[in-house]
């Protein structure tokens, strides 16, 4: 790991947060009733009747639902229809129902999962009217939810979810998804509607080279965490990701939103010293994550250990060489700390322990996280974190001023252990069974990881993949897609019932007395209640995947 690659993610890392400040500024103004009136009314216009009054958590949640059921109906609508429907230049045909079912799930979740290639599946209405409209409103549903939770918390009424997920589609994403693909068709990344070219190469072969509106599917992509890519090998397809720039723009993208959320959300509660110590906990992790990936990284792959000429150049293995070996790793880490997904390399060829720190990011999800979904899962850990506190110093729990007590507490719990349960539980069946083991191109503890992985990143909503899995049969798709409605659903719905349980009570002037949110020790009590909570949670997982599969490696070929 030299100077150079560690510069490169300081800079980035570094420039991505000083923008997310303005961003968030922005997006609270965007996302608050009283600093948007005429917007709000133009929203409620639209809506109809079902936008024009305040709902309370519960009318919010059912309002979420429903809207999801139709972004899910209308997408496996479309590709059933897919043959029949235009903007099919290249004669795309019907498509296997379990898979449909698939990827109406993963892309209504905010996860694009893809046991496909886009480029040979789908069609240019599928890509664009199906699936780019799911990342829209996708992300948006996430955003909304947050902006309600933190209006709870700051104990007003929590709006209407028709009119947010106006605002944040309208007013947040689609402008900054506009700037974002006119940078990246600068850039070189291709925006057409024409079909695949036909062309001969230099030594007299004809090649069908596929192409489409990229930019365009690509902004919204990254921008809403939401990771699909255009063509089957994503952000490493030179189409998808030409140039070192473009490279730049998409890894700061994945960051942006997700790092604003924090800040909208101190704006929302009135409290930004409290998002400021959220924001450098977040970031701690992701720093140790990023360090530790390039770290591992730079060692070369086993197989190579006694190779004189890979010994200076790390594990280059599944890497995009043209933009640099650090993306790969780098990228990796980025991608799951915010339930991104799109990957910079093939993760399946990551060293053990490099592929151990995405995994951690998803079963953690406390690294920023998906948009508006990570910062409400870092609102479980606080939740927790400000319960055991008060246990420990004898006092009643308190966050923001609202007693913390037993309810909030097991909604809290049940929200992260069912995160785990789905992970686990999916990863125990399929590699008991022939569902699994059929699927592996690897045996042994780094099959287990494929396994693990993906299991992981449904749950996560993250998309991302080890590949190397057989993944695209029945089983494989109705599992995930199960997991993933569950995954992205419970941790939504659970922390609005948790604020909706706290604006019942009565709220309270904060103390002398009363734990601060706003200091180290909450900063240092938070991050000990993520480690503990996942470590107890993931490590004997951990051990039988990708520690195993290091330790099986060093053995193989010392």
């Amino acid at each position: 790991m030299d100077i150079q690659t560690l510069l490169f993610a300081f800079v980035l890392l570094g420039a991505t947060a000083a923008l997310s400040w303005p961003l968030g500024r922005m997006m609270a103004g965007a996302m608050d009733p009283a600093a948007s009136g005429r917007m709000t009314r133009l929203f409620q216009g639209i809506g109809g009747r079902m936008a024009r009054s305040d709902q309370d958590w519960k009318r919010y949640v059912l309002a979420m639902l429903a809207f999801n059921v139709v972004m899910f109906g209308t997408v496996f609508a479309v590709q059933a229809l897919q043959p029949w429907l235009p903007l099919n230049p290249d004669g795309m045909g019907p498509v296997r129902p379990d898979l449909m079912f698939h990827t109406a799930a993963s892309f209504t979740t905010n996860t694009n999962l893809q046991h496909y290639s886009g480029e040979s599946t789908y069609s240019h209405l599928t890509q664009i009217v199906g699936l780019m409209w799911l990342q829209f409103v996708s992300a948006a549903t996430g955003i909304a939810a947050l902006a309600a939770l933190a209006r709870g918390l700051a104990g007003r009424a929590m709006g209407n979810f028709f009119v947010d997920v106006q605002r944040a589609t309208f007013l947040v994403l689609l402008p900054l998804a506009l700037v974002t693909a006119v940078l990246l068709v600068l850039t070189g990344v291709p925006m057409t509607f024409q079909g695949a070219a036909v062309v001969t190469t230099l030594e007299g072969v004809q090649q069908t080279i596929a192409r489409g509106p990229v930019a365009a599917f690509v902004a919204i992509k990254q921008l809403g965490t939401n990771g699909g890519g255009f063509f089957g090998p994503n952000s490493t397809h030179p189409f998808e990701n030409p140039t070192f720039w473009s490279n730049l723009i998409q890894m700061a993208a994945i960051l942006l939103i997700p790092m604003a959320c924090v800040w909208m959300f101190a704006r929302l509660i009135g409290r930004m010293r409290h998002g400021a110590v959220i924001f450098a906990v977040m970031a701690a992790f992701l720093l140790v994550k990023a360090a530790g990936a390039l770290y591992f990284e730079s060692a070369p792959t086993a197989a190579f250990a006694d190779l004189a000429i890979a010994q200076d150049v790390g594990n280059l293995e599944g890497k995009e060489l043209r933009l640099g070996a650090a993306t790969g790793p780098l990228w990796a880490v980025i991608t799951t700390a915010t339930s991104n997904g799109s990957v910079g390399a093939m993760h399946d060829s990551l060293n053990p322990l490099t592929g151990l720190m995405p995994m951690i990011g998803m079963w953690l999800g406390e690294t920023f996280g998906g948009v508006g979904v990570g910062m409400i899962n870092m609102f479980l850990y606080i939740i927790l974190g400000v319960f055991v506190a008060g246990m420990m110093i004898g006092r009643t729990p308190e966050y923001l001023g609202w007693r913390v007590e037993a309810k909030e507490v097991k909604l809290a719990l049940f929200a992260l252990l069912a995160h785990g349960a789905f992970i686990l539980g999916g990863t125990a069946i399929f590699a008991a069974t022939p569902w699994g083991m059929d699927a592996l191109n690897n045996a042994g503890p780094h099959g287990f990881s494929e396994i693990l992985y993906e299991f992981s990143s449904a749950a996560a909503n993250n998309g991302s993949g080890f590949e190397g899995l057989g993944d695209n049969t029945v089983p494989w798709n109705v599992a995930t897609g199960l997991v993933m409605l569950l995954g992205r659903f419970i941790p939504i719905i659970l922390p609005l019932a948790i604020v909706g349980s706290l604006a019942a009570k009565r709220r309270a002037q904060e103390s002398p007395g009363t734990l601060s949110v706003e200091g180290g020790v909450f900063a240092a009590m938070l991050g000990v209640t993520v480690i503990v909570v996942g470590a107890l949670t993931f490590f004997p997982a951990a051990t039988l995947g990708p520690i195993a599969d290091h330790l099986t490696a060093i053995d193989t070929y010392r």
